[in-house]
């Protein structure tokens, strides 16, 4: 891959959410009982988002392509976005695209999410983003946003670009739509987590999983949390640990590490590489609360 190419921009394609995450609970909170935190933090949130803001502060152009709502709330991460260093030019504005509240509560390292969607996902700056001239990559950062917009990923090839997927955590569609996989046909690089990928292949084992998702994907990168994570390309599979650091929030690593993953990916194309940026760019996400790198939180 020539060096012009490797710093070519990635378009990030996904809804941005309001994340409210509440950390040191003792306990999860039950029906009729009242729970309280230590801390809140409120940060802008979702995954094409946080992947985009760890793929600027890498140093790789980056442009987010979204809707975002008009309301207080959606307003209220404007600050938060204008300092990422993203490219905003293809956020779409609409009244009818928020507010995307996200609740996330944290205890032990574990979350629970409760979130709001609002509005349809494909930005009107869609074809206008992806035909830009200096664009290399789409990185799709949700299922739900792939099912409502089939098209993208055969408009995106047809454009010359290179496509990522990371399917994220969807009841309503990763346990029961059928049509999960066809739709995915052309993803170049498929980046689920060791759940995301047991629901998608009924698989158990880290192994089992990449070798059934193989089958599907020209390459695919397991996430496995404190286990590290795997990834095959076919002639080629390899593992890497995790780092031991002190874990604060674990919300969005699994996207920050989508972010040191694809940035040395797009210039090397060098799997044992790419997972270690990957590792390290998951280990500084969780020191800190929210996904986005700590300077913007």
């Amino acid at each position: 891959m020539s060096g012009m190419l490797s710093e070519r921009k990635v378009v990030c394609l996904g809804r941005i959410y309001c994340d409210i995450i509440f950390t040191g609970l003792q306990e999860m909170p039950v029906l009729g009982r009242e729970r309280f935190a230590q801390d809140v933090t409120i940060v802008a949130g979702g995954g094409a988002y946080i992947t985009a803001a760890h793929l600027a502060s890498l140093g790789r152009p980056t442009a987010l392509l979204t809707r975002l709502g008009t309301d207080p709330l959606s307003r209220g991460l404007d600050p938060e976005l204008e300092a990422s260093g993203i490219d905003l030019s293809f956020v779409e504005r609409s009244s009818d695209a928020g507010p995307q509240p996200t609740v996330a509560l944290v205890k032990d390292g574990e979350r629970a999410f409760v979130s709001r969607r609002a509005g349809g996902s494909r930005p009107s700056t869609l074809e206008q983003a992806l035909s830009a001239r200096d664009v290399a990559h789409l990185h799709i950062a949700e299922f739900a946003t792939l099912k409502d917009n089939p098209d993208v990923i055969a408009f995106a090839r047809s454009l010359g670009l290179t496509v990522s997927l990371d399917p994220s955590w969807d009841d309503q569609l990763i346990r029961r739509d059928a049509d999960l996989f066809e739709i995915c046909a052309g993803v170049d690089i498929f980046l689920p987590n060791v759940e995301e990928g047991k629901a998608l292949t009924g698989e158990s084992s880290a192994e089992a999983i990449l070798r059934s998702l193989r089958e599907r994907f020209p390459l695919v990168v397991l996430k496995r949390g404190e286990h590290g994570a795997m990834a095959s390309d076919g002639s080629t599979c390899l593992s890497a640990e995790a780092r031991p650091v002190k874990v604060v929030d674990t919300t969005g690593a699994g996207d920050a590490f989508n972010a040191g993953f694809l940035h040395s990916w797009l210039r090397t194309s060098d799997l044992g590489r790419s997972l270690a940026a990957g590792i390290e760019a998951g280990a500084l996400s969780v020191q800190s609360a929210g996904g986005a790198p700590s300077r913007l939180a």
